[in-house]
């Protein structure tokens, strides 16, 4: 297992530079950083028109940095992810709309797919 991998499995939230720095929450499946943003969920505004994003993943244990990278940004068909879908609705805490929240999702949210590349010291 990669830093990346281990970072992004061991904390829920990570950085990613925006219009200035956001943090966001995400869960990693598949090889991959899922996050949801859009209808009620965090505000991650230009993130799925971007191409790439530098995210920074921190150490829970004392906060540092532990790794940044460059990741392939992708909005992601949620008819055709389930899995990874499930994966990140697993990880919301405090869903206002429960059992709903995959309809809601997928009425008015993205789910973004983030492809970590090399990382950088």
């Amino acid at each position: 297992m990669g830093v990346i991998e281990e970072g992004a499995k061991k904390s829920s939230v990570l950085w990613l530079s925006l219009d200035r720095p956001r943090l966001a929450w995400h869960t990693w499946h598949d090889g991959a950083i899922y996050l949801v943003t859009g209808g009620g969920e965090q505000p991650l505004p230009g993130l799925a028109e971007a191409g790439e994003v530098r995210v920074t993943l921190r150490s829970k244990d004392n906060g540092g940095r532990l790794v940044a990278f460059d990741a392939s940004v992708e909005v992601v068909d949620q008819a055709n992810a389930p899995d990874a879908v499930a994966a990140l609705a697993k990880e919301r805490l405090n869903a206002p709309d429960g059992a709903k929240l995959l309809e809601r999702w997928a009425a008015v949210s993205k789910v973004i797919r983030l492809t970590p590349r090399e990382p950088v010291p």
